[in-house]
């Protein structure tokens, strides 16, 4: 049993009194940026003002205001309310300054309009206790306060949240065990399209020296673009898109506003292009100066190579979405060709998918497309830029099936995350093991990504070879793992020399 001598910590800012759960010591809700309301409303997170005496660490912070979805309900019920919501948790097996541990720090995924750390499916105890790590998870504001392009704000005040945070972890992370010399940053969709962007952000370098993308997506807008969707969030709001005054609405009453836009983005098809018929109008923005460009522009002209790199996809990634949309194996042959003309490549996009893929369905056909676009083929040229830049690289598929629902949902979207935490029974876990309960096989994929995980943590090497250009060598995660040569060979014909730009104003 850990003494209660060392459930106390000092940081920077005071001191905070943890837990001791089950051989590990856990610190949850600890600020490290100021409360962002105010006049601190959308503006860069500032530092957190210290305090006096000892802090108990023992719930989380409230969420940050955000949509509802899987995870955005999952503990809402029991969430705290307030406005501190950029805190970070910490996991650690001893609270020895010596141990130096490496650490890994988690962000979020959820369409960058929703998430917070105080989900079940995010509890890190299992990763910790099994990987010998320090883990921390963190806040970061969502949606409209997070990553809508405003006058009289910062762009991508999630993005700079997630730095403040990193820097949180470099000044105080020796406290709680870890090493802040061997911080890797891992993220699940949104997360990894953050993960992504801090790879690319001047202001994020140095801060850590590895990072693992699970399911990047390619979805990047241009300043332009970005000034648009937000002239349309005000028009919901019925008011000007700025900053001042977007302040006159309560904090938790502005996610209305984003989704009653993203229920008809179709509406702005001529404008919006590829992100009208998405779920989510928000994404980070290329503004030149928190996020000079694209992470595959600047992976390739090698501004991360000292950042060792874990990403990869799961095989049937967009199914999730047709399963929660009640439209999987409902799609029509006009729907199929309207989504080959939106998102393949290249002008005869559609033939081109329709001859690497003659027996296919329509809904396979929809869903094929759209897994490559959004998720599959980001993260497969993620990993290519980074060896072009002269940085390494490990890629992954997950192919194993989801259980549930007789396996109908296969290696869907966001399976990674129970497979990865052992959270089988919470969150989106509810869903994908559904009536099927926990499958010797799901327990021993746990295992191997905690373990391989792990490693790379601490080695660099999750135990397969590195990423090349002609071997194309990958962790194929299934009931019996392989390493091989890249699976889907078709879509990385059919997506080869395309280049993930930020996507554009059309008009």
């Amino acid at each position: 049993m850990t003494s209660a001598g060392n459930l106390d910590v000092r940081t920077a800012a005071g001191a905070v009194r943890g837990r001791a759960e089950d051989g590990l010591v856990v610190f949850r809700g600890i600020p490290f940026a100021e409360p962002p309301v105010g006049e601190a409303r959308f503006q860069a997170p500032r530092p957190v003002r210290s305090w006096e005496g000892t802090r108990e660490a023992y719930e989380f912070g409230p969420p940050p205001p955000h949509e509802s979805g899987i995870q955005g309900r999952a503990g809402v019920l029991d969430a705290p309310i307030g406005d501190d919501w950029l805190t970070v948790n910490v996991w650690t097996p001893e609270t020895d300054p010596s141990a130096r541990r490496p650490v890994m720090v988690w962000i979020y995924g959820g369409a960058y309009k929703l998430g917070h750390t105080g989900s079940p499916g995010y509890d890190a105890q299992h990763l910790a206790r099994a990987g010998d790590l320090v883990v921390v998870t963190l806040n970061y504001r969502v949606g409209i306060e997070g990553f809508t392009l405003l006058e009289g704000a910062p762009a991508n005040r999630g993005l700079l949240d997630q730095v403040a945070a990193l820097e949180w972890v470099r000044d105080n992370i020796t406290a709680f065990g870890g090493d802040p010399g061997q911080v890797t940053v891992f993220g699940e969709s949104a997360g990894a399209g953050s993960v992504a962007s801090l790879l690319a952000m001047p202001g994020a370098r140095g801060l850590f020296g590895r990072a693992i993308a699970q399911s990047v997506p390619g979805t990047y807008f241009s300043a332009e673009l970005a000034r648009d969707i937000a002239v349309e969030i005000g028009k919901e709001a019925g008011l000007a898109p700025t900053a001042a005054a977007l302040s006159a609405v309560d904090p938790r009453q502005l996610p209305a506003v984003g989704e009653r836009l993203s229920l008809r983005m179709r509406e702005y098809d001529d404008r919006w292009g590829q992100v009208a018929p998405t779920v989510t109008p928000f994404s980070p923005v290329v503004d030149g100066e928190v996020l000079p460009c694209t992470p595959w522009e600047a992976l390739a002209a090698g501004t991360a190579r000292d950042v060792e790199l874990l990403v990869g996809h799961n095989r049937d990634e967009y199914r999730l979405f047709l399963f929660l949309a009640d439209r999987f194996g409902k799609i029509t042959e006009e729907q199929a060709a309207s989504a080959l003309r939106m998102f393949a490549p290249g002008p005869d996009g559609e033939r081109s998918y329709r001859e690497a893929f003659p027996d296919a369905t329509s809904t396979e056909l929809y869903e094929r497309v759209q897994t490559d676009w959004l998720f599959s083929m980001p993260s497969l040229r993620l990993a290519e830029a980074h060896v072009a830049g002269g940085g390494r690289a490990h890629l992954y598929e997950l192919t194993w099936p989801a259980p549930g629902f007789r396996g109908a949902l296969g290696a869907c979207h966001g399976l990674d995350i129970p497979l990865l935490f052992g959270t089988y029974d919470a969150d989106l876990g509810q869903l994908l093991f559904a009536g099927s309960g926990v499958p010797e096989e799901a327990k021993e994929l746990t295992v191997l990504f905690q373990s391989a995980w792990a490693a790379f943590a601490r080695t660099g090497d999750p135990g397969w070879p590195a990423y090349d250009a002609e071997d194309r060598l990958t962790q194929v995660l299934d009931a019996e793992p392989q390493v091989r040569p890249y699976p889907e060979e078709a879509s990385r014909r059919l997506w080869e020399g395309h280049d993930f730009l930020a996507l554009p104003l059309l008009k």
